[in-house]
């Protein structure tokens, strides 16, 4: 029975963030606006005039808000899905990059640190056709390591 509620509310939701998102929907509320604002002089601009249109946009914003966040999560698994299925079809790309979006802020401003130095090494490179991955670049630092002895070895 869940299922069924869960689909019946994918629909909705689906169905309502379309057609908000509408020119059909931005006219209707313009006149909205425009029926309120023609009405205030009949209603002698009084506060219960003012608190129907405040009353009736914040019930609307608030019950828009879980429709968008709910459209912005489905929109957003997509494209990690579609992402994370890009990576794993490259033989270039480094898999670990899938499912990065479940690391913790400060790992992925790490992740983000590594690629900024990757960036600025492939705008140095004159190759445009290198390859520069996380994948690669552990490769090139233990060739590095093996050719070249540590400080600790050194002694």
């Amino acid at each position: 029975m869940k299922k069924t509620k869960d689909n019946f509310f994918e629909r909705v939701s689906t169905n309502i963030t379309n057609w908000t998102g509408s020119p059909l929907a931005f006219g209707v509320a313009a006149l909205v606006v425009i029926a309120w604002l023609v009405s205030g002089p009949i209603f002698h601009y009084s506060d219960t005039w003012q608190l129907v249109i405040n009353t009736g946009t914040t019930i609307i914003t608030f019950l828009m808000v879980f429709l968008i966040q709910k459209s912005q999560n489905k929109d957003s698994k997509a494209i990690q899905l579609k992402l994370n299925e890009l990576i794993a079809a490259s033989r270039h790309a480094s898999n670990r990059m899938v499912d990065i979006e479940d690391l913790t802020e400060s790992e992925l401003d790490v992740l983000h640190k590594f690629y900024q130095r990757l960036s600025d090494a492939s705008e140095e490179d004159h190759d445009i056709h290198r390859s520069h991955s996380i994948d690669a670049a552990e490769q090139l630092q233990d060739e590095k390591s093996d050719r070249h002895p540590g400080p600790e070895e050194l002694k």
